[in-house]
Formats: C-alpha cells, sequence, structure tokens
C-alpha cells in the first residue's frame, strides 16, 4: 500500500518538487543518487540519499499546520540515523540555486570513483 502511495506521489509532484527532482536526478549532485518519493519505515520522503542517509524534504503551507506530526517524523527518521532537511516550496522555486548548494553541503564530498581499469596482476603478468 505505502509502495503504491509513493508511485501516485512521484506521478503527482508539485511545482517545487519538479524543480528540485530535475537538479537531483541522474547523479547530478556530485554523483550522489537521490530516490523520490522513498518509503522508508512507515512514511514516504520526498527524496533521499541512502548512501548518506540524507533526506530532503520539500514542505507546502499544509506542512505549517502540521509541525508536530513533520516533528514527529523527524524523529524517527533520525533514531534510524538519517539527516532531515527542510525547504519551503518557496525557497526552492525562488532560491534553487541556494537550496541545492545546502543539499551538497549537507552530502559531504562527492563518493570515490572506482577506477575503470584493474591494476596489473602482481608478477607482471598480461590481463585480457
Amino acid at each position: 500500500m505505502l509502495r503504491q502511495r509513493a508511485r501516485q506521489l512521484r506521478k503527482s509532484m508539485t511545482d517545487a518538487e519538479q524543480a528540485l527532482w530535475a537538479r537531483l536526478r541522474r547523479r547530478q549532485m556530485h554523483g550522489h543518487k537521490f530516490r523520490r518519493q522513498h518509503p522508508l519505515g512507515g512514511y514516504i520522503v520526498d527524496y533521499v540519499c541512502l548512501d548518506e542517509k540524507l533526506v530532503v524534504e520539500v514542505d507546502g503551507g499544509q506542512h505549517d499546520e502540521q509541525r508536530d506530526q513533520d516533528a514527529q517524523r523527524t524523529r524517527y527518521l533520525e533514531q534510524r540515523g538519517f539527516r532531515v532537511i527542510r525547504f519551503w516550496n518557496h525557497q526552492v522555486l525562488g532560491e534553487l540555486d541556494a537550496v541545492t548548494e545546502a543539499i551538497t553541503e549537507a552530502l559531504g564530498p562527492p563518493p570515490a570513483t572506482p577506477t575503470a581499469r584493474r591494476p596489473p596482476p602482481a608478477g607482471g603478468g598480461v590481463t585480457l
């Protein structure tokens, strides 16, 4: 049921969510992979980088009325080792560069990339 709801949310993203997803998708954030509308426990988070355990939430006006629920959700995620950062819709739409910079800072350094070639075997043998 939660997966179906997540799928529905991916199909009906807000303008702010779409704008941010355009920056987070395809490993554009220094190679970090993000998932959108992803189930974690009993919740669906807007975006998550599982490798860095970073959750990014984009909140609309309804979140002003559900602060207690959001705080409970944040505590749940933090107890499981996730860091949660939140932005308002108007921040994403009006200050997208600053929002992506804040996400980049929260991610830390880019992940190491594997080398394309293997080192030669010991003893000077030939690799095919």
